[in-house]
């Protein structure tokens, strides 16, 4: 090869770099994955939190049962044990730990935990695209559209496809985003996820 081929060759292989790189910096950052989907009919035990509004049974006891209010501090005060943690335990776990701590008054008590009120489980929905803003309850497998739908729907001025959904979790805060143009139309139906407790969906304007 010639010095003026093999200097023609080495400028063209530097293009090429360049080009590649440029194209690859370029590359719009890929959307974070749906959340895992969670199988209709298989939601997990519920886990208590504040201000949950628990009833507590202990059975041919009538003065030890009644009604508990998960305090900020994530416990409730039961008659005989005094304070006890509740939050972050299923209701049955909560009637073990009591059971076996009365079991040191009554003889072999029988002990059930409802929840009442789930006022732990909510979303919020905001932003001048929704008609109201605020919390919501979560009902069992509500999901983006069902959340929207709950506030009065969307506003003629919102930007349907902007709206994201905003989740804490252990590694940080993650966000999904929601297309409601794409999903009407069937092309995004996967988008529609299931909300969690502490979600934040948001509906520009």
């Amino acid at each position: 090869m010639s010095c003026v081929s093999r200097r023609r060759w080495l400028g063209q292989v530097a293009l090429i770099g360049t080009f590649a790189f440029a194209f690859g910096c370029a590359q719009p950052t890929a959307p974070p994955a749906a959340p895992q989907a969670r199988v209709i009919g298989e939601a997990e035990e519920y886990v208590i939190g504040v201000p949950d509004l628990l009833e507590l049974t202990v059975w041919q006891h009538p003065d030890l049962s009644g009604p508990l209010l998960v305090r900020r501090d994530g416990k409730v005060s039961v008659p005989l044990l005094g304070d006890t943690q509740a939050e972050g335990h299923t209701p049955s776990e909560l009637a073990e730990r009591i059971r076996a701590g009365l079991s040191d008054f009554v003889a072999k008590p029988h002990v059930d935990v409802a929840v009442m009120e789930m006022n732990s489980q909510v979303a919020s929905v905001i932003g001048g695209g929704v008609l109201r803003s605020g919390t919501i309850p979560l009902e069992r497998n509500m999901r983006v559209i069902d959340a929207i739908a709950s506030m009065g729907g969307l506003t003629p001025f919102a930007k349907k496809s902007k709206i994201r959904i905003l989740r804490n979790t252990p590694e940080g805060q993650v966000e999904y985003p929601f297309d409601y143009n794409a999903f009407i139309k069937g092309l995004a139906p996967e988008s529609n996820i299931f909300l969690e407790p502490g979600d934040t969906v948001i509906v520009p304007e």
